[in-house]
């Protein structure tokens, strides 16, 4: 891509929208156009980005019109968005678990296969945190010696349910201290217990 790219954000308000945002502004990521997009609860909010006021949108197919990468951050609104996006013109770079699965959707860690780009058909995927990580371990030991097979336990973060997880247990902690009643709606079966002696 020899000119800067028209980039789009689906989920920019959720904690890996954030995270999408935090790294423009860390990595200094330049590109001719953003689009923040989220549901349409979030669609008004403000959001700064490398110094500039950016109001969120309303994800919709025709979002992404004229869109050269569309970062989504979205979940099982991957599955309807994504093709509609590929559609367009965009490049979709998918973090949800939607397309992992799908032969036809490269699978990349950058840092392990990133030949594995030039296969996409305008979707691409990334494995969950955990996989992504223990790879980035397990591939040196594996070009000095091939690994026959891992068994892996993971204990998934409450981030894996994305801010409202997060902010779930914030108010659950809170309520911990406090000795009261918390009822939590995003992860009712891991949540501490709802009674105190």
């Amino acid at each position: 891509m020899n000119k800067l790219p028209h980039v789009a954000v689906l989920g920019a308000t959720g904690a890996v929208g954030q995270e999408f945002i935090r790294l423009f502004e860390e990595r200094n990521f330049s590109f001719a156009s953003l689009k923040l997009l989220a549901s349409a609860k979030s669609a008004g909010k403000k959001l700064m980005v490398c110094g500039e006021e950016y109001t969120v949108e309303e994800a919709k197919p025709d979002s992404f019109k004229d869109i050269d990468i569309a970062l989504f951050a979205g979940g099982k609104v991957s599955e309807v968005l994504a093709p509609e996006a590929v559609r367009r013109g965009a490049v979709v770079i998918d973090n949800s678990s939607a397309f992992r699965m799908d032969p036809q959707v490269p699978l990349i860690i950058p840092e392990i296969n990133p030949e594995d780009i030039e296969k996409h058909r305008g979707i691409i995927a990334n494995p969950n945190c955990s996989t992504i990580i223990m790879l980035m371990a397990l591939k040196p030991i594996y070009d000095l010696s091939p690994i026959k097979r891992v068994i892996v336990s993971t204990y998934q973060a409450v981030s894996g349910a994305g801010k409202e997880g997060i902010d779930e247990l914030y108010g659950e902690t809170e309520a911990v201290s406090k000795e009261i009643v918390y009822e939590p709606k995003i992860l009712p079966s891991a949540s501490l217990p709802k009674h105190y002696p």
